[in-house]
């Protein structure tokens, strides 16, 4: 469990955004027959964090005012929202998430560990641009936060244009935020873009984002509203 006394998407993600996030698999969950069947055959590590993360978007449609509904799986997997919503599920170890909006263009969030990474995967994931610029940010292992941020990226930008996106594929930069957030946590928080060397006709070139590390978590977050009028 972790003892944050703050909620960890609630401090990076718009007001407008409905999230919800556990620290544990409550033993008491129950989902929909066919949310259930999507992980019948699967490992109880697997299964247990899909029911956490699945109830998490229950919570997250509720604050939307949503009735109760199964969360199935959509293209490449991705979690098929009701009408009108967009959102995004993450999990990692000691942790589940959902974050679900209405009206918006899309929601991407991720969580990791934060650990180093396995060796070999910074350079597969970074450009020697990111990886030079990490130094900065006076982090403990900052390629995880970088991992995390291209998650995030790229679950805000699949339901846009139904192509791929590669590590590579998306330059990032960061900023902190001074001082901790929230004040006395020793969190630690800033914003991060990205520049999008994919293109195709109206395909996002940039995305915008937020970072949170704190209690041996990672969690980015990007959400794109809905144009204005």
């Amino acid at each position: 469990m972790n003892d944050n006394a703050f909620t960890m998407l609630a401090e990076i993600l718009p007001p407008w955004v409905a999230a919800a996030e556990l620290f544990g698999d409550p033993p008491d969950i129950t989902l929909f027959p066919e949310e259930e069947a999507l992980v019948s055959g699967s490992a109880d590590k697997r299964r247990r964090e899909f029911r956490t993360s699945r109830h998490c978007a229950h919570l997250a449609l509720r604050q939307l005012g949503m009735a109760p509904r199964p969360v199935l799986r959509g293209d490449r997997g991705a979690p098929a929202w009701p009408a009108g919503v967009v959102g995004s599920i993450t999990h990692c170890a000691g942790y589940r998430a959902a974050a679900v909006a209405h009206g918006a263009l899309s929601v991407g969030i991720d969580a990791e560990p934060h650990l180093p990474m396995p060796h070999g995967v910074l350079e597969r994931t970074a450009t020697a641009a990111e990886a030079a610029a990490l130094d900065l940010l006076d982090l403990p292992d900052p390629g995880r936060l970088l991992f995390s941020a291209k998650e995030a990226i790229y679950k805000a930008w699949y339901p846009l244009t139904g192509h791929w996106l590669g590590f590579l594929d998306a330059a990032v930069t960061f900023t902190t935020s001074s001082p901790p957030l929230p004040a006395g946590s020793g969190a630690r928080s800033g914003t991060f873009a990205a520049e999008i060397a994919v293109h195709g006709p109206g395909w996002p070139t940039r995305f915008e984002g937020r970072w949170l590390v704190s209690g041996g978590l990672i969690v980015t977050a990007i959400a794109v509203p809905a144009p204005s009028p």
